[in-house]
């Protein structure tokens, strides 16, 4: 007899040996029909799965988010599939899911070509209505190995060869083709019905470069063909609002291959860049911070002391002089932790904040830079808190207090946070990382935040808090962090003297609001497409005369503007006013004026903002007083 019991609580009672679609089918014909999959004690498992203890069960449908996964997967199954039957000599390797999709690598003679992508999504569309069923068998390993060796298959051989003893080979079939894999998969291929490939790329096998480089086939899958298209429409959207492309359009910066990984800033993005780090620093010296600057490379022996050496020394760049090894510095706070020893510290002079705009470097993989987005030189809005464990809770609050202010005057206001914990390679006792740990979700539940636990994330020297942001598109950018310290005070010899006179080690917090400058700056420009809000844009008022009747007016009415600080720049060249309208409107300016005789006149400007939007004539003072108050509200 065997007892499965529902999600609701109830149970079901078998005398007989039952499968996970016999029991979907006693619940009702319809449950049946829509089910992906079961849940068996929390497992995902496949519709003919036995049922061969008392069990918790559910049924996997198309509306739980697992249902989806099981489509994608089943999906990198069906472009495996028709890859085959297309072009029988390649060779399949891994397919896996991974976000919004999935992909398949395969070993082939010569490189796909759109056409070929166009035929084999066609093709997948045809083993879909042929409705195979998929079915799962556990083989045994050399059968297996001789299996896919005889296919031709040999870097599925490697794989199975790879698999410890002690876990399963299990095969799935639809069909004619068989491939391996853990599972779960959909019943039928007429489960797949709304997926489309979307490019081909490089991948070295087993992601050495040492091996072969396969081709990579990406696709993405659905439940519904209205999520397929809001999808596919986000995707042209980010295209159009890519970083790179807007940052040589709107001439902000750019990056070539002698420093790669590194930013040249033209003088409208540094504009952009000063305006953001001035706007900090006001935030900073309100809520009590004190700005200082450390040396670019420290000796190695400092970045042995702080940890950094044995955990982090492979990102790091390294140099010498006179038989000295130096590193270019990563990050910040083993610099700021010298800076609080200098002296004798007391507990009065605690919390102690020190910020810095600090410039590191990271060694970070050529393949995974990307823009200015991820870099090897980068600048953090630092700082680090130094404190007694008594201040812990309120320096966290009040950290997530002035970071909840800062993003909401850059325009962000749904924020996600997510506390990180003890990773495997890391410092300090146990009860060091079980006291900061719960420092940290203390804070968290003081502020009645809702957040998600990532277990072995934190960093090597303590747990931290990540705030990310949602941008217009509805992606998820992880900016701010706040990381609680036991270790590195104390490796460093930080010390302060106790209200009883003794010396004790201070607690070091380490926190970031934007993150890095750089990373900040290509998240904004993209969230708003370019069209930065007024108090940021690098030109705030283009200034445009219809005539050079206009030109002196044009001139007084540009100064006027600069003199209030605005951001003010002045096109007086002998074109059609329509030509320099559209030129500037390209460049998603926030205001132009135009000067015709008739504005010269009545000594008004007429208006136009970037949305092709005519204002209307205005006075300057009154223009000016509208720039002011958008300024200073910021969004």
């Amino acid at each position: 007899m065997t007892i499965v019991r529902l999600p609701d609580g109830t149970e079901r009672v078998f005398d007989h040996p039952v499968t996970v679609m016999d029991v979907a089918e006693s619940i009702g014909a319809g449950l049946a029909r829509a089910a992906l999959a079961g849940k068996l004690n929390g497992k995902w498992v496949d519709m003919s799965t036995p049922i061969e203890t008392d069990s918790d069960f559910a049924i996997i449908t198309d509306k739980d988010p697992e249902g989806l996964e099981i489509i994608r997967h089943s999906c990198a199954h069906l472009l495996a599939h028709a890859v085959k039957e297309l072009f029988p000599e390649a060779q399949v390797t891994i397919g896996p899911t991974i976000e919004n999709g999935f992909y398949y690598d395969f070993s082939y003679k010569r490189p796909f070509t759109p056409e070929d992508l166009a035929a084999i999504e066609k093709r997948m569309a045809e083993i879909s209505q042929r409705n195979l069923k998929i079915q799962r068998q556990v083989w045994d390993r050399s059968e297996a190995i001789n299996f896919f060796k005889n296919q031709g298959e040999h870097y599925k051989a490697q794989i199975i060869e790879s698999i410890p003893d002690s876990e399963s080979v299990s095969l799935y079939s639809q069909g004619n083709f068989t491939d391996l894999c853990r599972g779960p998969h959909v019943p039928s291929t007429a489960k797949l019905k709304v997926f489309k490939l979307m490019k081909v790329a490089g991948a070295y096998w087993r992601g050495n470069a040492a091996n072969e480089m396969l081709q990579r086939i990406y696709g993405t899958a659905w439940v519904r063909k209205e999520e397929q298209s809001s999808y596919l429409h986000r995707l042209e959207e980010a295209e159009k609002r890519d970083h790179r492309k807007l940052g040589k359009q709107l001439d902000l910066f750019h990056m070539q291959e002698q420093a790669p990984g590194m930013v040249y800033w033209h003088p409208k993005g540094w504009v952009i860049w000063q305006q953001i780090e001035q706007y900090m620093r006001q935030i900073l010296a309100k809520n009590g911070y004190l700005e200082i600057r450390t040396p670019l490379v420290l000796d190695r022996s400092l970045w042995e002391c702080s940890g950094h050496w044995e955990n982090f020394r492979e990102n790091m760049f390294v140099t010498e002089s006179e038989n000295r090894h130096y590193a270019i510095k990563p990050m910040n706070c083993p610099g700021h932790v010298q800076i609080f020893n200098q002296g004798l510290r007391s507990y009065r002079d605690l919390p102690l904040r020190l910020a810095e705009f600090g410039s590191c470097h990271r060694n970070e993989p050529s393949g995974a830079l990307h823009g200015i987005m991820r870099v090897r030189a980068f600048t953090q809005d630092d700082a680090h808190i130094f404190c007694a464990e008594n201040q812990i809770q309120d320096e966290v609050v009040q950290f997530i207090d002035l970071l909840n202010q800062v993003y909401k005057d850059f325009g962000y206001d749904e924020i996600l946070v997510k506390l990180s914990t003890r990773p495997l390679k890391r410092v300090g006792s146990e009860e060091q990382w079980d006291k900061a740990e719960a420092a940290l979700q203390a804070a968290l539940e003081q502020k009645e935040l809702t957040w998600a636990l990532q277990p072995g994330e934190g960093a090597f020297y303590g747990p931290k808090i990540e705030f990310s942001l949602k941008d217009s598109l509805g992606r998820v950018w992880q900016c701010g962090t706040l990381q609680l310290d036991f270790s590195m005070p104390g490796r460093l010899g930080a010390t302060y003297v106790a209200e009883d006179n003794t010396r004790k080690v201070p607690v070091m917090l380490h926190r970031a609001i934007l993150g890095s400058m750089e990373r900040f700056i290509g998240i904004l420009i993209e969230h708003h497409a370019g069209a930065l809000p007024l108090w940021l844009s690098p030109v705030q008022v283009m200034v445009l005369n219809i005539s050079k009747n206009q030109n002196d007016y044009a001139q007084l009415v540009a100064d006027e503007l600069k003199r209030h600080g605005i951001r003010t720049s002045l096109d007086l060249r002998n074109e059609k006013i329509s030509y320099k309208i559209r030129e500037h409107s390209l460049q998603k300016l926030p205001y132009q004026i135009i000067v015709g005789d008739k504005e010269m006149g009545s000594q008004t400007v007429a208006v136009r903002d970037r949305s092709g939007a005519d204002l209307g004539s205005m006075t300057l003072r009154g223009f000016i007083d509208r720039l002011q108050k958008e300024i200073s509200i910021k969004v």
